[in-house]
């Protein structure tokens, strides 16, 4: 999970190879209509966002033995809407500052997903509560270094709740 340009799909995809399970960009999972939207510099409101992450909800359900997917999940209540639909999801929070993930999202050519609307993301962007099983990482590391302390902060949370 995280802002626009903060990794999501390049980490993601990382994790899953190391895990050998299925992963999606759940980009590719927005209606056109949401697609449209944000191409035209318009953010989505949580009525756009329903029925998509609805559909990462059901993605997430049909991997029972495991999947990555990279979803903004920018608030609790997004992330609450994945837990509908598959309670044991575990969440990794790129976070970074939004001087770093601009300049990502300015560098990066052939996105649907403008750079104006990064600071409406980091305006929305609720971080990890305290009782959400996940894991936040700086993104000003390496792809093989953040996927590191995601595994281990993981394993060690798993170990703790016993």
């Amino acid at each position: 999970m995280g802002v626009s340009g903060a990794g999501k799909s390049t980490v993601g995809s990382a994790l899953a190879q190391r895990l050998r399970v299925p992963f999606v960009d759940a980009d590719i999972l927005h209606p056109p209509a949401n697609i449209a939207k944000m191409a035209a510099g318009e953010p989505l409101d949580d009525d756009d966002r329903r029925p998509w992450l609805d559909a990462v909800g059901e993605w997430l359900a049909g991997h029972r033995s495991g999947g990555v997917a990279s979803c903004s999940a920018l608030k609790r209540a997004y992330r609450d809407r994945l837990r509908a639909h598959c309670p044991r999801v575990e969440f990794l929070h790129l976070s970074g500052s939004p001087e770093l993930i601009g300049a990502r999202v300015a560098a990066r050519a052939g996105h649907f997903m403008p750079a104006a609307l990064l600071r409406s993301q980091f305006e929305v962007l609720e971080p990890l509560g305290a009782d959400e099983a996940g894991v936040t990482v700086d993104v000003g590391r390496d792809v093989g270094a953040i996927c590191d302390a995601y595994l281990s902060a993981s394993a060690a949370r798993r170990c703790a709740d016993g």
